[in-house]
């Protein structure tokens, strides 16, 4: 019998946008990871938002372009993983009580509830700014989208992918290639469990072919599960949903939501297309790349690669004109300008997505040269007298900040006491007293004090100043 708890009414927040997603933020299962909670394989429902830093964060409005990999973007992303979860079935691999309770929280009526006030607010936030720089088809046909989506296909074919190729050239492949596959297993889940969504409903009248196309796809992803989790078993790595949570990256998280944005929102049927049309490209044209980056850093089990379907210029135009023709037939110029927008906005993320992870694996790659760039800095600012914003913090044994990143170049500095700083699940860096760090704006990263107390300060270094330095 279900309790009155689960089932009652919550309170509403009002009409506020961020006094919505603060009171979604709040429950349970989202609140700020502590030092035990680092990874989570054992409880699916175990997703640390870091709520705290919604009380100067601001999702009333549009999400800037040149923002997208801030913080309020990573934090909304994480929420709206959660939001889009709530209709996804997920059990624990074994009961605890602790467990029992995030569950309790995550399914419960009131999630539910303030799910669906936050989904708008969050999905307005994040997905706004795909609309800038857009480029329509010049001709709303089927000739047109299938002679872009091929001429896309090529472009990408004979460009590197600067991800896989950052992640070859790191000193640390072991520790690269195992945060690459961290990333593939937050959005590689998300993006299939979209396809299945996709796939309910009844809609032969429009299309006869469209169902069983989605359900072949989505069956292929369950019967590659095996291989699956033999390849993250090869970074010591489990499949758990959201084992890892603290180690998504932003664009990681945001691919899977931008192919659920378009399933859930049923009317954005036609985008979800094209969405999916550059999934099966995306995943033929770096299945070598993330079999030979695997195997080579981690000598991992790569058989799940073999089983990605290979696209060529004849099936990919075969498989565009099947799912537009007859939908375009019926409902006319819309169908491929939606297409094309769906399209272009998932090859936008895919880029996005290269520039993150190059970026976030070079940076942690060459921790040490950070620290000595740290040094330079502090000793500039103290040669030339300069006063820049700083902020102090003073923390106790075992208090964890939930992994985040800054909206500016940081400096760590400590000044008594001990942590351990974290970007990875394969190690961890000891910061001591007058050590210092440089963090680049929007790089991943968590900390855990080790000591009694621990006092550091973190001064703001901004670009201009950053680059007169270095």
């Amino acid at each position: 019998m279900t309790s009155p708890s689960r089932s009652a009414v919550p309170a509403l927040p009002g009409d506020d946008p961020n006094a919505v997603v603060k009171a979604f933020a709040a429950n349970r299962a989202f609140r700020a990871a502590e030092w035990a909670e680092l990874t989570t394989e054992d409880n699916p429902y175990r997703r640390p938002v870091r709520p705290d830093d919604l009380a100067w964060l601001d999702y009333s409005g549009a999400l800037p372009a040149a923002d997208a990999l801030k913080l309020s973007g990573l934090l909304g992303h994480r929420m709206l993983r959660n939001v889009y979860d709530l209709d996804a079935l997920y059990v624990a691999p074994a009961p605890k009580p602790a467990v029992t309770a995030d569950q309790e929280a995550f399914y419960s009526q009131e999630n539910r509830v303030l799910s669906a006030l936050a989904k708008p607010v969050l999905e307005h936030h994040l997905f706004t700014f795909l609309e800038e720089g857009r480029t329509p088809l010049e001709r709303p046909t089927v000739a047109a989208a299938t002679g872009h989506v091929l001429s896309s296909f090529e472009q990408r074919a004979a460009a590197p992918n600067r991800a896989l190729d950052a992640v070859a050239k790191t000193a640390g492949k072991r520790e690269a290639g195992t945060f690459l596959m961290l990333q593939l297993s937050a959005f590689l889940p998300a993006m299939n469990t979209a396809v299945g969504r996709a796939a309910l409903g009844e809609y032969e009248l429009a299309s006869t072919s469209l169902r069983p196309f989605l359900l072949d796809e989505y069956r292929s992803w369950v019967n590659s599960s095996a291989a699956y989790g033999k390849l993250l078993a090869g970074a010591g790595l489990k499949t758990s949903a959201a084992a890892y949570w603290q180690l998504y990256l932003n664009t990681s998280l945001a691919r899977g939501n931008h192919l659920h944005h378009l399933a859930v929102n049923r009317e954005n049927l036609f985008a979800f297309l094209g969405a999916l049309v550059h999934k099966k490209i995306d995943e033929s044209l770096t299945r070598e790349g993330f079999a030979e980056v695997f195997a080579t850093s981690l000598t991992a089990d790569t058989g799940y690669f073999d089983g990605v379907g290979a696209v060529a210029e004849d099936g990919l135009r075969e498989l565009v004109e099947r799912l537009l023709t007859p939908l375009a037939a019926v409902h006319g110029d819309r169908v491929v300008q939606e297409f094309h927008r769906g399209f272009t906005d998932a090859a936008r993320y895919a880029e996005l997505w290269e520039t993150d992870l190059e970026t976030q694996v070079t940076w942690a790659d060459s921790i040490q040269e950070y620290q000595d760039r740290a040094v330079r800095i502090d000793k500039y600012l103290t040669d030339e007298n300069i006063e820049v914003d700083l902020d102090t913090f003073v923390e106790s044994n075992e208090e964890t900040s939930t992994t985040h990143v800054h909206d500016e170049h940081r400096l760590v500095m400590i000044e008594s006491g001990q942590m351990h700083f974290w970007n990875n699940v394969t190690h961890k860096i000891e910061l001591n007293q007058g050590e210092k760090l440089l963090i680049p704006v929007s790089r991943l990263h968590g900390s855990t004090v080790l000591s009694g107390e621990c006092t550091y300060h973190q001064p703001i270094i901004p670009d201009d100043l950053l680059a007169r330095i270095l």
